[in-house]
Formats: C-alpha cells, sequence, structure tokens
C-alpha cells in the first residue's frame, strides 16, 4: 500500500480515476449559447423536490455559457455513445458538439440527446464555488428513460467501460 500526502493533487486525481462513474453529457442552451461537457460528478442529492447535483470546472469552456443559460440537461449514456463522450470530453468546440446529434427540447429547453439512457432536464437552483469547480445544484423539471437493458458506460482507470461486458463476464464466472 502507498500511501501519498492528500495536497498532492496528482496522486488525488490517480487515486479517484480507480472509482468508476456513469458517464454523462450535461447540455444547455439559451440566452448564453449552446454548450455540453462530459462529466462524472452527477449524482442525486434528494428526491422532493429532484435534484442533482452537477460539477463544472469554471475553466471549461462551457463554464460561462450554462451558467448564463441558467438551466442544463444530464443525458446518461450507453455504450455506443463512446464517441460522443469523447467529442465532448475534449477541446471540440460547441458548434460541433451541437452537430453531433439530432437534439430534443423538454420544458427548460436544454438539449436533450433522444438515445440517452436517462436524461434530465433541469433548472440551476444554485451554484456553490469549491476549488476549481463550481457544484451546481440543479431541479429536475422533466425525464424521459431510454432502453432498460442497454448497458451504462462507465469512465474508469482514465478508459471508458462497457457495463454490460462487466455483467456478461460475471456471470460467465464459477462461484
Amino acid at each position: 500500500m502507498t500511501t501519498t500526502a492528500i495536497t498532492d493533487a496528482q496522486a488525488f486525481r490517480t487515486a479517484m480515476a480507480r472509482l468508476g462513474a456513469a458517464v454523462n453529457l450535461v447540455t444547455s442552451d439559451g440566452e448564453g449559447g449552446w454548450a455540453g461537457f462530459a462529466a462524472t460528478a452527477v449524482c442525486s442529492v434528494t428526491d422532493t423536490p429532484p435534484t442533482l447535483l452537477v460539477c463544472i470546472q469554471r475553466s471549461s469552456s462551457a463554464y460561462a455559457s450554462v451558467l448564463r443559460n441558467g438551466v442544463l440537461c444530464v443525458n446518461t449514456l450507453g455504450p455506443r455513445h463512446r464517441h460522443l463522450a469523447t467529442l465532448f470530453g475534449g477541446k471540440t468546440p460547441a458548434a460541433q458538439r451541437e452537430a453531433a446529434s439530432a437534439w430534443q427540447r423538454l420544458a427548460t429547453g436544454a438539449p436533450v440527446l433522444p438515445q440517452a439512457r436517462a436524461a434530465f432536464d433541469c433548472e440551476i437552483a444554485q451554484s456553490i464555488p469549491v476549488g476549481s469547480h463550481d457544484v451546481l445544484l440543479c431541479r429536475v423539471k422533466a425525464i424521459t428513460t431510454g432502453e432498460p437493458n442497454e448497458g451504462g458506460l462507465l469512465y474508469m482507470d482514465r478508459a471508458f467501460r462497457d457495463l454490460q461486458v462487466f455483467e456478461a463476464a460475471l456471470k460467465n464466472t464459477d462461484p
């Protein structure tokens, strides 16, 4: 076992890479313009009222647009969306990200990926600065769900992982 001082940012990022997480596209549109980014720092906060937590880096190209728009959609990805996760996780211009799908709209007007495993259409209720990021508390205004049998897309050890592959491996393993 290796122990490292927690003041070492690289050691923290290395340890966090071992924590698997669902991959989401966070999209927004409005007065601030179209924006989107890939995110794993997303989780539920409460079901009454339905609220999600989304973290966004303040140096992100999407940051100003998302906050000005005041709305966003968390689109949870499946394995067939790996190309979108890569596109939204890099330095690709917003116009190219927008052109990558035939987006739909729900209650807030934020772009919704039609094939998402689940999409949470939200208004940003609060933004809390923490270090290099803002923690956004987002009230869910509408939800769509896709195919329940499609596995999820995870990010772990700095690579995309197909949840269906993990499940198949478990089924084929003798106890």
